[in-house]
């Protein structure tokens, strides 16, 4: 079935990997997100992967610890997500390349733009991990900065919730979701699609965002390919 995107960048929570767990790694949801993923590849689609570390490491865990020193082991929390992912998707016969914005020698490969879209056209799935490589930037600015150097379609957001809402849906079971929203919405009414870095830096580069749901059914990735509506779309008018 044809697809309607060719290169996508798909942002991943760590604490999506970390399944029913909340802590770590849950290999079998891992697996369950990187059948999808392999469906897609099969499908045609160059699919760059950013990983967050939300499973590991959430900021600081004290108020006196240093934020650089802090967010230094938050990327390295993205470093060991990359880790696994490309395992799991290697064991599905699916070519992955790691790439990690501080350079580990041995471990992964340095960030490379150029590299990074060769290993894509060549059908490899390239995972980004280590954030920006800077601290003060989240990784959904990763995501953001990444899907603009690799040239992305569009930026799939991949959640625990089924889009975005008006107010927190766990919280007011009368929250709204939308369908469709301008960055310029997101950033005026302060909905957390993603952090304003992150939104501005889309908006600017024109890439859309979907935020969807992938715990609970990682086969949205695949209809989201073949143009389905299983989320809400962020994009200017």
């Amino acid at each position: 079935m044809p697809t309607v995107y060719k290169r996508v960048l798909l942002k991943l929570s760590g604490e999506a990997l970390a399944g029913d767990k909340h802590f770590g790694l849950d290999n079998e949801s891992i697996v369950r997100y990187c059948t999808a993923i392999k469906e897609c590849v099969d499908m045609g689609v160059q699919i760059g992967i950013v990983v967050g570390g939300g499973n590991y490491w959430r900021g600081r865990t004290s108020g006196d610890m240093d934020r650089i020193r802090a967010d230094h082991i938050g990327m390295l929390a993205t470093t060991m997500n990359a880790l696994a992912v490309c395992d799991a998707l290697e064991n599905l016969g699916v070519p992955t390349r790691v790439q990690t914005a501080i350079a580990m020698t041995g471990i992964a490969e340095p960030f490379d733009r150029d590299a990074a879209v060769r290993h894509l056209e060549e059908g490899r799935v390239v995972i980004f991990g280590c954030g920006t490589g800077l601290p003060f930037f989240s990784t959904d600015t990763t995501a953001s900065l990444r899907g603009a150097q690799i040239g992305a379609d569009v930026i799939l957001k991949g959640t625990m919730v089924d889009g975005v809402y008006d107010s927190d849906p766990k919280k007011n079971p009368n929250a709204v979701r939308y369908d469709e929203l301008t960055f310029t919405e997101v950033l005026e009414k302060d909905l957390k699609v993603m952090d304003s870095t992150a939104a501005s830096m889309c908006r600017e580069s024109k890439i859309a965002i979907m935020v969807f749901n992938i715990e609970e059914d990682p086969q949205n990735l695949v209809r989201a390919m073949r143009g389905e509506k299983v989320g809400t779309i962020v994009k200017e008018a």
